[in-house]
């Protein structure tokens, strides 16, 4: 059964070593995924006969919600759950209840590729789900499928945003991973299908996740290339962000059209502002996107460790963090070590 954390088990609030509060937490529900896109998980370049965690080396819900109320406790806002692909962990919508209920969270986000939103939107909104991130790399059927690894039809996207809707959630953020030469030349063509939508569609730089994506510095669009570029098309102009640690820089278009963003990881990089922590789904925190490893917390929950002492680690370990990746990455990646823990093991 999972505890509540006491009052006597306070610890305040960490800053990790470069100033930067914990505010978010990312927990990723299984490292499963049914689509193999080229910027995270590629067919071609994946073991082919890779182990997924079994079911007693992932969390168990009661876990995770432990492990939530600790983090609230010290100064976590916002949960954002994540995979590989969330919805294939059976009953979540039990988690999101679970979560739901811990005092202090203020907002609880998935991110998916919306394969299965069709049957679980509205149990998902039912629980307490507040927002929903959805990928949509492109509208155009073929290069969907590849992006996808040969296992999504636009289609399937389409009708997740649509019952997505009907569940009441929105706006929608719908997200774009831009590659050069592969969807770069369907910039337009999305920002004119989800102009006027009340959603807001987010293109996000593709970016050195891992070691499997094959990353080249020359696939990568900048974020003001695509601004230039959908401005000459549909005037925007720049809004301001809506709080410390938001990753997206906001644009409008002027004459209404809406909300758009860019992330721009690797072109301006915001390692500055992060008060974002990673929890895996066999129990590891990891403290920056790109880290190599993470800090078991299975093990000592597992082990009967109280309340006082798991809040201690988690700040411990916060206080110690001084990861800004994106800000060395020329750096780092010259020095010939550029491997970090996979995209679908901690979600984005």
């Amino acid at each position: 059964m999972t505890r509540p954390v006491p009052a006597g088990a306070v610890v305040a609030p960490p800053v990790d070593a470069l100033g930067r509060p914990l505010r978010d937490l990312r927990i990723s529900v299984v490292d499963r995924c049914n689509f193999r896109c080229p910027y995270c998980m590629p067919e071609d370049r994946y073991p082919e006969h890779h182990p997924f965690l079994d079911k007693h080396d992932r969390l168990s819900f009661e876990e995770i919600e432990r492990l939530a109320r600790a983090f609230a406790a010290l100064g976590v806002r916002k949960l954002r759950l994540t995979g590989g692909e969330p919805l294939l962990r059976r009953e979540l919508p039990l988690l999101v209840g679970m979560l739901a209920r811990i005092p202090g969270i203020e907002d609880i986000a998935l991110t998916t590729n919306g394969v299965l939103l069709p049957k679980l939107a509205e149990p998902l909104r039912a629980a307490g789900l507040h927002r929903l991130t959805i990928s949509v790399d492109t509208l155009d059927p073929d290069t969907y499928r590849r992006l996808s690894g040969g296992r999504g039809e636009v289609g399937q996207v389409l009708a997740a945003i649509a019952a997505a809707e009907r569940a009441g959630f929105g706006p929608l953020k719908l997200n774009c991973v831009v590659m050069r030469g592969v969807n770069d030349g369907q910039v337009l063509d999305l920002a004119r299908h989800f102009r006027g939508s009340g959603h807001v569609l987010r293109f996000i730089e593709y970016m050195d996740v891992g070691t499997l994506n094959g990353w080249q510095a020359d696939k990568v669009v900048p974020s003001a290339e695509l601004i230039a570029r959908i401005h000459a098309r549909w005037p925007l102009e720049p809004l301001a962000r809506g709080y410390r640690g938001e990753v997206a820089e906001r644009w409008r278009f002027v004459d209404g059209g809406g909300e758009i963003g860019f992330i721009s990881s690797v072109s301006a990089p915001f390692c500055g502002d992060c008060t974002r922590a990673r929890l895996s789904a066999d129990g590891k925190l990891y403290t920056c996107l790109f880290a190599r490893d993470g800090a078991d917390l299975r093990g000592p929950l597992r082990a009967g460790i109280d309340d006082a002492a798991l809040l201690e680690r988690i700040a411990a370990l916060w206080r110690g963090r001084s990861d800004r990746y994106s800000e060395r990455r020329a750096e780092l990646r010259a020095k010939g070590d550029p491997k970090h823990i996979e995209m679908f093991q901690i979600g984005g």
